[in-house]
């Protein structure tokens, strides 16, 4: 009899339903193997532990993830951790009620935030003035230089020496054309690179207000003489067939990696599409500049994305996202993914690692967007944080192919980039104050 009633209450202890997991839901905008990635990511956190599930789902592509995730949260129903490419920053960060800021919800949770375990050009984009993380950095990557060394070699070039200067990029396109280039040089999110990165890599102001970081006031500064003269040189290289325009956004990238364009500006992140695709050795290099610029080359921006943590969740799964958080901070998962995917590793721990693996070693200019974010940063290269820059980007875009093909000078079109811009900067300063 005793048998078989502790039989019975065995039975119904398994009986008993396990403990629901906790649901974090993360909308995200990445695609092919980085889709892949940000998978793989979720499955680790997922088997770390039991509590908490961290569900991925892909939302389009940032600014449509962006959009339907604001409807989601006015209509009761947003996610609690969303991705925002970097140019999103400043209006995440005038949703006051909509988000709340990662270096709360780690502290909420017991967690530290140290701002000195960062890189400091990363944690420094993404942080308030009073010091606190705003969204955590995820997939930061920054502007660099792309060469096909065996075009170089072919054209008579160095192939182990990638043009460090301008002018040493125009004498190097002229020779790959020579040798029967069609395309020697083209680049991706040309307003990000030939602008914006342009500005802080000599350390010259994008806008005012140290570009957007002392207040809503700020204004463009792109049409100085600097700025002029540069794009008055691709202008010209536009004219002589040394440069190629390929497109918006990152549409300058598979002309790279396909062998049609020999030398490439883009994000840091093209490196496992290229190391994937490409059939010809390759080369990765800082930026070029201007020798004769005061302070150049000073330091690039950050790009891709960072995550935001939606408002309105129950403190437990704020406790949960903590959670992600801290495990995609591990040196080991940062340092993974850096090696995977050509984005930064966002914590000094990361680059130690990688460094100590051998993985620069092996793979020679991996450490260039590491090594171009790790320069001290000024008050002009710090990084630019600008209302309604989604649309600014489009106003750089469309002024810069008039260039490109002809239509306008370089002056006229950076008039009409800081005429045009500045309206969405006063737009967006009226709509945000008080």
């Amino acid at each position: 009899m005793k048998r078989s009633l502790v039989a019975a209450a065995l039975a119904a202890v398994v009986s008993l339903p396990a403990a629901a997991q906790t649901e974090i839901q993360w909308w995200h905008s990445m695609t092919g193997g980085l889709n892949d990635w940000v998978t793989d990511l979720a499955n680790g956190f997922n088997a770390s532990q039991k509590e908490y599930k961290v569900v991925p789902v892909y939302k389009g592509q940032y600014d449509e993830s962006m959009t339907a995730a604001i409807a989601a949260f006015r209509a009761g129903n947003a996610p609690h951790i969303l991705q925002v490419f970097e140019v999103g920053t400043a209006t995440m960060m005038a949703s006051k009620g909509a988000i709340v800021p990662v270096g709360k919800v780690l502290i909420d949770a017991g967690y530290k935030f140290d701002p000195k375990a960062y890189i400091p050009a990363v944690v420094g984009y993404y942080t308030a003035p009073n010091g606190q993380m705003l969204s955590y950095p995820f997939n930061s990557s920054t502007t660099i230089l792309n060469y096909n060394k065996d075009a170089f070699k072919a054209a008579g070039l160095d192939p182990e020496k990638a043009p460090a200067t301008w002018p040493e990029l125009v004498a190097a396109a002229a020779k790959l054309k020579a040798s029967g280039h069609k395309c020697p040089f083209t680049t991706s999110w040309q307003g990000w690179t030939q602008l914006e990165s342009f500005s802080t890599w000599h350390n010259t102001l994008f806008a005012s207000k140290n570009n957007g970081f002392g207040g809503l006031d700020a204004r463009l500064m792109v049409n100085s003489p600097l700025h002029v003269r540069h794009i008055e040189n691709l202008a010209n290289m536009a004219k002589q067939g040394l440069f190629v325009y390929k497109g918006r956004n990152n549409l300058g990238d598979a002309p790279f990696y396909s062998g049609e364009c020999a030398m490439q500006t883009g994000s840091s992140s093209t490196y496992a599409n290229i190391k994937k695709n490409a059939k010809f050795n390759f080369g990765i290099a800082p930026l070029p500049y201007y020798p004769d610029v005061p302070g150049a080359p000073q330091n690039t921006i950050i790009g891709g994305a960072s995550l935001w943590v939606m408002a309105g969740k129950p403190a437990k799964d704020y406790k949960g996202v903590a959670e992600f958080f801290n495990y995609l901070s591990s040196p080991e998962v940062q340092a993974k993914s850096h090696q995977r995917t050509g984005y930064l590793p966002i914590t000094m721990a990361a680059l130690e690692l990688t460094e100590k693996s051998g993985f620069y070693k092996q793979n020679p200019g991996t450490d260039t967007a590491v090594n171009q974010m790790i320069r001290k940063t000024t008050d002009k290269s710090r990084g630019i944080r600008l209302g309604n820059f989604v649309q600014i980007r489009a106003i750089q875009d469309e002024e810069l192919e008039q260039v490109w093909a002809g239509k306008k000078s370089a002056q006229e079109a950076l008039d009409s980039i800081v005429k045009r811009g500045n309206e969405q900067l006063e737009r967006f300063e009226k709509a945000n104050k008080g």
